[in-house]
Formats: structure tokens, sequence, C-alpha cells
């Protein structure tokens, strides 16, 4: 059995925060703004897990107001959210993913974001897509006050 999934996260960027993304820290002066590391595509990616075979979203797994989450790691997210999926019999296929942001750009980063996810997942370099796009200056993201990142999860019964 085939599952499809999708998930959507959006962060604000602000000071004195590191910014995290794919699982990688970027060499930039901002940061995103979250109760956890708050990587946009790693939320987005455990979403899209979830949502693939119905099991509600990172919040009800992951609520925002547990300490247990204060800060943590987000790649402990995806992997707590891969064990889930393999406890329920799946696999992940691939994962194809968009973040868009006006800044950083990530074009350098997204092998090692790649890398970081593919290990993660148990997946190849190659069963993993982040692509990266702007707002063209529009809105929030335009503006440089935010983040966000889409993905869609393809699972299959083990």
């Amino acid at each position: 059995m085939i599952r499809i999934g999708q998930g959507i996260d959006y962060h604000q960027i602000g000071e004195n925060r590191e910014f995290w993304l794919g699982g990688v820290k970027l060499d930039y002066e901002l940061g995103c703004i979250g109760h956890s590391d708050a990587d946009v595509l790693l939320h987005a990616i455990c979403d899209a897990l979830l949502g693939a075979l119905a099991l509600g979203d990172i919040g009800i797994h992951f609520p925002n107001n547990d300490d247990a989450y204060k800060n943590i790691d987000s790649k402990i997210l995806l992997q707590q959210t891969y064990h889930l999926i393999k406890s329920k019999g799946y696999s992940v296929v691939n994962i194809d993913s968009t973040v868009c942001l006006e800044l950083p750009k990530i074009a350098n980063y997204i092998p090692l974001m790649q890398q970081v996810i593919a290990t993660i997942l148990q997946l190849q370099i190659t069963d993993i897509s982040i692509k990266a796009t702007t707002t063209e200056t529009l809105g929030f993201i335009g503006r440089k006050e935010g983040i966000m990142a889409q993905a869609v999860a393809l699972l299959q019964k083990d």
C-alpha cells in the first residue's frame, strides 16, 4: 500500500537565534524563532510523514508548550517521527520539499541537508529533493521576516 502526505511550516526570522535548516546550521546573522530549534524544513517533513498515515501533526506529537521540546534539535523530532512510521509498518520512499525564503541563499547547503535527512530516514540522497525559491520580495517572506517550507512524503507498506 502506498500513502502520501503533505506538510507545511512557517517560522519568523529574528535576532539572537541560530539558523537551522534541514538539520544543518547555516552561517547567517539571523535565525528562526520557535520553541524548538525552529527548523522549518524538518518540521514540514515530519508533518508530511505523519499526514501520510493520518497521525495528526507535529504539534500533537511534540507540543510547543512542553518544556521537553524547548530548543530541541529537530533532527531528534524527525528521528522520532521516523520510528513512529516504522512502528506502523511503513517505510519512506522519497521526500520532495520546497523552502521559500529571500535570505540566506541555501544552494550550497542543500547537498548536506539531503545527506542529513537521508541518513535519518535510511534513504539515498537521490530520494530527498530540496528546492528553494523566493517570493520576489512579496509578503512577510519577501520582507525577510519569515520562512516557509513545504514537503511531500511518499510511504509504502513494508
